[in-house]
């Protein structure tokens, strides 16, 4: 089926208005509801991260793979091209653009070892299912090309969290794991096509703060207020009130205007509604509490993004610490113990790979 385009300006190609995820192909040409298509896009990103960690890539390229899945299903139907192969692609893809190199031969054995739940010593590198899945993934990545226009740039907003910790006077490690630990799970989301990086770094900056402080600190709101008036103008009956003491690290830092604030409120309420949609038996204290933050106010109307997982999930999904969890921050005590299936937590400025999880089973 076709390429659908839902752009036009070579600029902004790549970002949407929240209602384009009304519109993507898997809705109008499929008509896969859009809790059903954000849950399986989730999937397929936990599938990515898990290729790249065994593959032993740099946390970077896993984010650039990332991104190109969620811009490839705005053009393209989920049922038309299935997320373990589209994901296997952009990870094919994004070794040879991130310059960390692996043989076709090699993140096939790596699919069919996740497919199969075989250990991938047991899969031979002429084994019949290792050629179908190499043909796999050259044909998928024909249309992947083809999805991304052949432009392969790609920002992360584990950048801009780098350059926001590096300009705070105090120091405060937990707040930026945890801030990392959210960045990845972003990508889980459709945030990276929906916001420009910065926007999404200010959201999980300022989401961490919270999370980390405590429900007995300051709101959301107050977090992301726009900055007093000057004391000789007048106060804009709209103008939010300044709270003493609340950290505005930030927001202070990029500079925000009003629109880009309201971006940041939106994106800080779709990661609570990603987290709150998980089920949450079993799963940390540091998870339950987050999914308890209330959300800002001051957002964009809308109709509800995520509906509960366990409503898609056959038999109902694991608890998210458990050997399949779906999120970094949801594995372990503490936000600063991410797990086994994702990008690395924030360390010396850089990105690091961690072990590896279990996998997921082909095409359910």
């Amino acid at each position: 089926m076709g390429a659908t385009r839902l752009a036009t300006s070579a600029t902004s190609q790549w970002f949407f208005p929240i209602s384009a995820l009304y519109k993507t192909p898997s809705r109008t040409t499929s008509d896969i509801p859009l809790d059903k298509e954000l849950y399986d896009r989730s999937r397929g990103v936990e599938f990515l991260y898990r290729l790249g960690v065994s593959l032993g890539l740099p946390s970077s390229a896993m984010y650039t793979a990332a991104t190109w899945f969620h811009r490839f299903y705005m053009r393209y139907s989920m049922e038309d091209y299935h997320r373990q192969d589209v994901a296997a692609s952009c990870i094919f893809l994004a070794t040879k653009t991130e310059e960390c190199g692996r043989k076709l031969r090699d993140v096939a054995k790596v699919v069919c070892s996740k497919v199969s739940k075989k250990d991938i010593k047991e899969i031979s590198d002429d084994s019949k299912e290792v050629e179908e899945c190499q043909t796999s993934i050259l044909l998928t990545e024909e249309v992947l090309l083809e999805g991304l226009c052949f432009d392969f740039v790609v920002d992360s907003p584990h950048a801009e969290l780098v350059d926001l910790y590096e300009a705070r006077s105090s120091y405060s490690l937990q707040v930026e794991e945890c801030a990392w630990s959210i960045a990845n799970d972003s990508y889980r989301t459709p945030l990276c096509v929906l916001y420009p990086p910065k926007i999404i770094a200010a959201a999980c900056y300022v989401l961490a703060e919270h999370a980390i402080e405590g429900p007995q600190s300051s709101p959301l709101d107050a977090r992301i207020a726009s900055p007093a008036p000057s004391g000789s103008l007048p106060t804009p009956p709209s103008h939010k009130v300044q709270h003493n003491g609340v950290s505005r690290h930030a927001v202070e830092f990029f500079r925000f205007n009003e629109t880009e604030l309201a971006s940041v409120a939106d994106a800080i309420s779709i990661l609570l509604e990603y987290y709150g949609a998980q089920d949450l038996q079993g799963s940390s204290e540091f998870l339950t509490a987050v999914t308890s933050i209330p959300r800002p106010q001051h957002t964009s109307p809308r109709e509800k993004l995520y509906r509960p997982f366990a409503h898609f999930a056959p038999g109902g999904p694991p608890p998210v610490n458990s050997s399949t969890p779906e999120h970094a921050i949801g594995r372990g005590a503490t936000p600063t113990q991410p797990g086994a299936n994702s990008p690395g937590k924030f360390a010396s400025g850089g990105w690091r790979p961690v072990t590896e999880g279990t996998q997921e089973g082909h095409h359910q």
